[in-house]
């Protein structure tokens, strides 16, 4: 069977990252796509790398035009999508990558992001854990929500990262989910397209530059809300910095945590490796062994490396990814196969771009 699928907000970095990966899925078929200020415009003005589809023009993004559609993907502004969504009325599946359907709470998302919250959808990372009604002694996957899902919020790149990166050692009661402290390495184009002073050429190269710091960051609740998923004893707090670096795209995060008193090496690495042991998109590192943005590039992959500093008592998980790949479009149609049946790897790779 094809799916008609149509992309809203297709002529940014999400959106075109969401039409790369959907190019070459054999089940799911491209038909419409939607932009704003670029409405009427052929597609190909705004991904010239997308050759394949170049018969596309960018349609208005509303609710007629995407109506009608087996799947639509959102892939527009924080607050943008909620609206829309609510006005379909025949769509078998929608998969919003903004983060309007992510928080399950009204009052972190007033604090967060503002104006109104909408309902929360299914969260689309497949490989996190869940602790069954809060029990750490009864872990599934979040991949059993996403079955026969019909809506879809696919997770921040930034707060997925992290999520992964710490929820196996939550769920197995070897580190402590308070005093978490997690710095990331992110590419601008997780900022979006949109022409912003700061993310040009000229101020990126040859600087880091920290952003959203003092938890004011709008993936933090995204994360605590997943690590009370795993089956946190305490609530999560955590201190998060991103900065960004001048690469394209990617992210590498470095989260340290507490080790709960008694735990050896040996039993922190098992509880990460159980985790991820069948996982085809996470994989974890030999000892000794980290991860680089490098490797991840266009893959669907995150790869995670762990250590413990016993001089400290904490437990350091390094992860990287492709931000617009597994961080956003591709744990989208990632979620999309699990809930359409389909095999959970089709039209994704785990072979990344070098060099």
């Amino acid at each position: 069977m094809t799916y008609s699928v149509a992309v809203a907000g297709a002529s940014g970095y999400a959106g075109g990252e969401l039409l790369r990966l959907l190019a070459g899925h054999p089940e799911f078929e491209v038909r419409t796509v939607t932009g704003h200020s670029s409405a009427g415009r052929p597609l190909i003005e705004s991904q010239p790398h997308l050759r394949s589809l170049a018969h596309l023009t960018l349609q208005a993004t509303t609710p007629e035009v995407l109506d009608g559609h087996d799947i639509v993907f959102f892939a527009l502004p924080h607050g943008a999508s909620g609206e829309l969504t609510a006005q379909l009325t025949n769509v078998r599946l929608a998969v919003d990558c903004g983060a309007d359907h992510r928080l399950t709470s009204s009052a972190d998302w007033a604090k967060f992001y503002g104006g109104e919250h909408h309902e929360a959808w299914t969260y689309g990372v497949p490989e996190l854990i869940v602790a069954a009604n809060g029990a750490a002694s009864s872990l599934t996957k979040q991949r059993d929500a996403l079955i026969g899902a019909t809506r879809i919020a696919a997770p921040g790149c930034n707060a997925s990262t992290v999520a992964m990166s710490l929820a196996p050692g939550i769920a197995a009661g070897v580190i402590e989910a308070t005093d978490i402290v997690s710095v990331l390495a992110v590419g601008p184009s997780g900022a979006g397209k949109a022409a912003k002073t700061h993310l040009l050429g000229a101020e990126l190269m040859g600087t880091a530059n920290p952003y959203a710091v003092g938890g004011t960051h709008r993936h933090i609740p995204e994360i605590q809300q997943a690590l009370r998923g795993a089956g946190a004893s305490e609530e999560p707090t955590i201190s998060f910095t991103p900065v960004l670096v001048p690469m394209s795209r990617g992210i590498l995060a470095t989260s340290t945590a507490k080790l709960v008193p008694g735990t050896t090496a040996a039993e922190v690495r098992a509880a990460w490796e159980a985790a991820y042991a069948d996982e085809a998109f996470v994989h974890v590192l030999p000892e000794g062994v980290f991860p680089r943005t490098a490797d991840t590039l266009g893959a669907n992959t995150c790869l995670i490396g762990i250590a413990v500093d016993e001089a400290v008592g904490r437990v350091i998980v390094v992860a990287a990814l492709d931000n617009l790949a597994k961080g956003t479009a591709g744990a989208a149609i990632q979620s999309a196969n699990i809930a359409l049946g389909l095999p959970e790897i089709t039209g994704l790779s785990v072979d990344g771009v070098a060099p």
